[in-house]
């Protein structure tokens, strides 16, 4: 497979990738994470992971692959996003404990003006959490990166979650499989 550009600083993308064997560099250029109103959490994604891919493109040749993506986590109606301090990171997690939530990842592949585009959804159902499990887990990982205020690959993620519907690796921040696929028939 030809080296892809990723437009991402996560290092669970990195990782994924890696652990993938997909050659890649990382290439990033800030964007706004806002979006239009109206739209579905799913379209939401997938926006947001358009603008990341269409900024890095910029600063590429065409021929060049990128790929980006975005997460978010959905509980009922709402979007949550990454916590900013302690308190909100707290205070997300005791909202999900006991809760089903989806984790959506926008992913958008590039090259020139072909775009391959998917949202993929995973639900997850944690357990009880108490407030000391949650307060540990803040205190020791420190979430503020990461949407939803956990990553299911740490110690929370290991004791606190309950039932896992749909990609793990999605829940990680890609739905590598899917990439993998994408980026073999972009590649032509």
């Amino acid at each position: 497979m030809n080296k892809i550009i990723l437009a991402s600083q996560s290092p669970r993308r990195k990782q994924l990738l890696e652990w993938a064997e997909i050659p890649f560099e990382i290439i990033v250029k800030e964007t706004s994470e806002d979006y239009p109103p109206g739209l579905e959490p799913e379209e939401i994604a997938v926006y947001i992971a358009q603008q990341k891919a269409a900024a890095v493109q910029k600063l590429i040749s065409p021929d060049q692959i990128v790929l980006a993506a975005d997460t978010i986590v959905v509980l009922g109606e709402s979007i949550i996003g990454k916590p900013v301090h302690r308190e909100e990171a707290v205070s997300i997690l005791f909202a999900l404990s006991g809760e089903k939530h989806k984790v959506i990842t926008g992913v958008v592949i590039r090259k020139g003006e072909e775009e391959i585009s998917f949202a993929d959804v995973t639900e997850v159902e944690f357990h009880k959490l108490t407030l000391e499990q949650i307060e540990f887990y803040v205190d020791k990982y420190k979430p503020y990166d990461k949407a939803g205020a956990y990553a299911i690959q740490e110690w929370i993620g290991v004791v606190g979650i309950k039932s896992i519907n749909g990609d793990f690796y999605n829940v990680m921040g890609l739905p590598v499989s899917r990439v993998v696929r994408a980026l073999q028939k972009i590649n032509g």
